[in-house]
This record gives C-alpha cells, structure tokens and sequence, in this order.
C-alpha cells in the first residue's frame, strides 16, 4: 500500500470529523464534533443546519486531529474524504477542505464512498480483521444495505431498503411515541417487553435480501399517536403510568420487528454464499437488542465495531481508502446520491 498514514475528513451529515490511521488498522487521531444538540429541538437533522455548523468546526478538527498525531503533518502521505452519498451542503465542506489541503501540501487526494466506509470501521485496532468472502450489513440513518465483500474494492450489492433506512425508521418511531432524538438510543432505553404476547408486523419481502420499514412505521403510528395524546392529558390529571407502560410496549415491539427482520435476512445471506464472516456497521449497530441477537444467531465470526466507530467518524474513512484506495482528482463534486457499488 502506497499511503501508510492517511488523514480522513467525514462531513456527510451531522458530525465534523477528521482522523489518522496508520496501515489501514492503527488508530493515531480520531476527532469528531457531534451536531446531536443542535438537532435535538428539531427532532431530526437540518441540512442547512447542519452546512454552516460544519464550516463553523471543520478547520478546528483538522487542526487537532492533525496535533494529535506524532509527526503532525510530516507524517501524512495522503488526504482523504467523503464525496458521497450525503447531505450536498454537508459533503461540500469536507471534501472541498481536503482537496485544499492536499494541493496546498502536495498530497495524493483519495475520494471515499461513505457507505462502504462503515464497514472499514471494523478493521480499527482489531487483531482478527474480517476474513472474505463476507456478508456486510450496513444500517445507519440513511441507509440499509446487505452485501457480500467478495474482497477489498469487490462487493455485491444483495439487497436494501425500498423505502426507510433502519434508523431513520427509529428517529421517526421515537418522534411518534415523544421519546426524544436520536430515535434508536432512545427506544432502546425506553423498550420494555408486554406482558402478553405481542406482535408487530414484519415486512419478509420473500425472495430478495430487501427491506422496507414504512409499513412497520404506520403499524406502529396510529396506536403512538393515541398514546401521546392521551398521555398529555393523563400528565395533567397525574394519572399516566398505565399510558407510559404502553409507550414502553410499542417501543420495544417496534424494536424487536427491526431486528428480527435484519437478522434473519443476514442469517440467511451468510448460509447462501458461504460466508467466513459477518460484517455490521453504521449507527444502528450500536443496538444492544440487534448485536445480541446477531451473536445467538451467526454462527461464524462477527465483526461489530466499537460503539463510537458504528456513529459517523473520519477513521472509518481512512481505514476504508487504505484498504480500497481511490485516487481522486482536485475536480472531483460531492454526489449526494453515490451508490454502495458502482
């Protein structure tokens, strides 16, 4: 590999991040300035936001990400950031920082697909990396994606999405049952199982490795939004225990339909190819209630990141254009609607 030490910027979304890794796997600096308060008010991520709180941050980042590793600049072989997919006003920043770094330095520039990325965060100071072929579950707030990684710079998309990612489905489920934002820590600290038996609808899509979540949602609203009306009123009477005690139930129903469906789904792609391993990423995969299923359900190696690599961060970046590097060109534009392959 031609780039030992890599400096990686992440504006997709919400998070300012910038980070080095060393030989695709050593984590030397990892900076990230989450936007979570900001958007909290408005129960959800505002682009426009979000644009100016990145320009506001990006060059503080930068500039610790960078002090914080031993040789500060001398020890950079090359710049790397996201282009795509992601909020336009958002990747513009990152990615216009870095091609300015990497001209006014004379470093090779490497342009990084995000979703791809996520899963690279497992190779992050791990002593047992993925072995290929692999089946990769990348669940965030913008995307679901399952794939095989055939090898670095090889993958088949098998299935995604036909509508709400995984976690944007949490954000607006949590947002219905006024549990505040972002959606999944919040129904996952809320979940408590009914006493009887329960269930919600899952989408099986039969015969394809695809998801869809819009339909769960609407099973879900209209019991959520009985509960929080009523819920308003009951506060006012101080009577609300029994309408908490339901709002606990469709949190952790709706919970339990997610993961059962991303699980089995995964389940069945590893028994299809073969696979030596399993490969789960993006923020979802910080669920507690969808890693411990995964760990009773996969039955070969699993490779989970750290919480803090499964959010948005600058060293899944580096580790992913390390390990699948793309020489970029300083006229290289954002494409907010990158593909995962091709």
């Amino acid at each position: 590999m031609p780039y030992h030490t890599i400096l990686a910027i992440e504006t997709s979304c919400d998070e300012t991040a910038a980070a080095v890794v060393q030989n695709g796997t050593q984590l030397l600096a990892n900076v990230v300035a989450s936007q979570i308060d900001i958007h909290r008010r408005y129960g959800g991520v505002v682009p426009e936001i979000a644009s100016r709180q990145h320009i506001l941050a990006i060059e503080s980042v930068v500039r610790e990400a960078v002090a914080k590793t031993p040789g500060g600049w001398s020890a950079i072989d090359a710049i790397a950031a996201t282009y795509g997919p992601g909020l336009s006003g958002a990747l513009l920043t990152g990615l216009n920082t870095a091609k300015t770094l990497a001209w006014a330095r004379g470093l090779p520039f490497l342009q990084v697909n995000h979703v791809e990325a996520h899963m690279y965060a497992t190779w992050i100071d791990t002593t047992v990396p993925p072995q290929f072929p692999a089946i990769a579950l990348i669940v965030s707030g913008g995307h679901t994606v399952l794939a095989v990684i055939h090898t670095h710079g090889q993958a088949e998309r098998l299935g995604g999405t036909l509508d709400d990612a995984a976690g944007e489905a949490f954000d607006k489920v949590a947002r219905l049952l006024v549990l505040g934002y972002p959606g999944g820590p919040a129904i996952q600290t809320h979940a408590r199982a009914p006493k009887s038996v329960q269930r919600l609808p899952r989408a099986w899509l039969h015969g394809t490795y695809d998801f869809s979540f819009s339909g769960l949602k609407t099973a879900v609203s209209t019991d959520a939004q009985l509960v929080s009306a009523q819920l308003v009123s009951a506060q006012l009477n101080g009577d609300e225990t029994a309408l908490l005690e339901r709002r606990a139930e469709l949190a952790y129903l709706f919970q339990e339909s997610v993961v059962d469906i991303l699980v089995r789904k995964t389940a069945a792609a590893v028994a299809a190819i073969d696979a030596k391993s399993v490969i789960v990423a993006g923020g979802v995969a910080a669920n507690g209630r969808l890693r411990e299923a995964l760990q009773k359900k996969i039955r070969v190696p699993l490779h989970i990141p750290p919480i803090p690599l499964c959010t948005d961060n600058a060293a899944m970046i580096a580790a992913c254009a390390y390990w699948h590097p793309i020489d970029g060109n300083l006229a290289v534009a954002v494409d907010p609607n990158l593909p995962f392959v091709g």
